[in-house]
C-alpha cells in the first residue's frame, strides 16, 4: 500500500506566502512523529508492506529525517491542489494533516473520497461537524454532553458583565482569537471580518484527549494538560504535557457520548477541554492529528499509525509499553 502524506503548512500549503513559524514548528513536529511510526510500519510489515510518499515545502526539506520515504518537493511555482491531486492519483491511502479553516481539511477529505483512495482520517462529514465551532455546541447539547456555551458573536448582546473569548468559527489554535471584556474590545471586533463565535472566558484547566475512533467507538490514548500564556488578550500555548494523568477512567465515559454523537469519526481525533472545579466542559473536537500526537511514542511506547491502520479491517490493538509524562514545547513567531 503506497500512503501519501500531506501536511498542509509544511507540505506546499503556504507555498507562495511567508511560513508562519509557530504553524510550520507544530506541523513538523506532527510530520516526523507519522514519519517515524510509518518508518517503523515500514520496516516490520513483511506481509503487508507499505510505501510512503510526503509533501514537503522546499525550504523544510531539510528539516525533516526523508530516510526510506520519496519526497515530493512543492516549489513556488507550482499549484499544491494540483500537485496534491496528482501525486493522491497515484496512491491507494492518503493521510492529511490540515486546519479546519476555511475548509481546507473538509475539502482534501472530500477530494480523497471523490476519488475511491482510502482516507487514513475522518471523512469531510465528521470535519464538517467538528470543524465548525457552532456545530459542534449544537450536537453536543443535542446528546447532553456538557460543553461551553456558544453563540454567534454577531447575535451576542453584551450585558457590561464577564470576560468573554470571541474565535473565528472554523479557527484553529488560538490565532485570531481575542478575550473582551470593555467596549473597546467590543467595538474591534465587530469591525473586523468573518463568521466568529463568542463563548464565556471559563477559568479551569485546560486538558485534551488524544483518542481513536471507529464507527460509533472511541479508544483513549492519553491524557494532555495544555499550559498558555496570555499576551495582548490573546491565549498563546508554551507547552504540552503529554499522558500528565495517568488516572484517566473519568474520561472514558465522555469519550463514549462523543463517539455516539458523531459516529463518522475515524482514527486520531484530539478533543480538547475545559476542567473547572464542578465538570468537565468540551470545548473543541479536533478531526486530525494534533501536536500532542508528537508526544505519544515517547509517552506510552504505542505505534498511533499502525493502530489507525488496524482500523482498516478490525479495531486498535493498544498496547502500553511505558507510561510516562512528555513535554512537547511550542515554538512561536519572533513577532507574535
Amino acid at each position: 500500500m503506497r500512503i501519501l502524506v500531506f501536511e498542509y503548512i509544511t507540505g506546499g500549503g503556504f507555498n507562495n506566502q511567508e511560513l508562519p513559524t509557530s504553524l510550520a514548528s507544530e506541523g513538523l513536529l506532527m510530520l516526523q512523529a507519522l514519519l517515524d511510526d510509518l518508518r517503523e510500519l515500514m520496516i516490520c510489515r513483511r506481509e503487508q508492506p507499505i510505501s510512503v510518499w510526503v509533501m514537503m515545502d522546499e525550504r523544510l526539506k531539510d528539516r525533516i529525517n526523508p530516510q526510506g520515504f520519496e519526497q515530493c518537493i512543492i516549489t513556488q511555482a507550482q499549484n499544491t491542489d494540483d500537485e496534491f491531486v496528482r501525486l493522491m492519483l497515484q496512491c491507494d491511502a492518503v493521510w492529511p494533516i490540515a486546519p479546519e479553516s476555511e475548509g481546507i481539511l473538509q475539502d482534501l477529505c472530500a477530494t480523497v473520497e471523490a476519488t475511491g483512495r482510502r482516507l487514513l482520517t475522518s471523512p469531510a462529514r465528521a470535519v464538517q461537524i467538528a470543524g465548525n465551532k457552532l456545530n459542534t455546541y449544537q450536537l453536543l447539547m443535542q446528546h447532553g454532553i456538557a460543553t461551553v456555551p456558544t453563540q454567534r458573536y454577531s447575535d451576542f448582546e453584551w450585558d457590561g458583565c464577564l470576560q468573554w473569548i470571541v474565535k473565528p468559527i472554523d479557527g484553529v489554535g488560538c490565532g485570531d482569537s481575542y478575550i473582551v471584556s470593555e467596549p473597546e474590545d467590543f467595538k474591534l471586533m465587530s469591525s473586523r471580518t468573518g463568521t466568529y463565535i463568542i463563548q464565556p472566558h471559563l477559568q479551569g484547566k485546560k486538558t485534551s484527549l488524544s483518542c481513536i475512533f471507529k464507527a460509533g467507538k472511541g479508544w483513549l490514548l492519553c491524557v494532555n494538560s495544555q499550559h498558555f500564556e496570555i499576551i495582548n488578550q490573546q491565549y498563546r500555548l508554551v507547552n504540552i504535557i503529554v499522558n500528565y494523568d495517568i488516572k484517566s477512567e473519568i474520561y472514558y465515559s465522555l469519550l463514549d457520548k462523543i463517539a455516539e454523537a458523531i459516529p463518522e469519526l475515524w482514527g486520531y481525533v484530539g478533543i480538547d477541554l475545559i476542567e473547572t472545579t464542578e465538570q468537565i466542559l468540551v470545548l473543541e473536537i479536533n478531526p486530525r492529528l494534533t501536536t500532542s500526537f508528537a508526544g505519544i511514542k515517547s509517552a506510552l511506547g504505542i505505534n498511533v499509525a499502525d493502530n489507525i491502520l488496524r482500523l482498516l479491517k478490525d479495531e486498535p490493538a493498544i498496547q502500553f509499553v511505558c507510561n510516562q509524562p512528555i513535554t512537547i514545547a511550542v515554538k512561536y513567531d519572533e513577532a507574535n
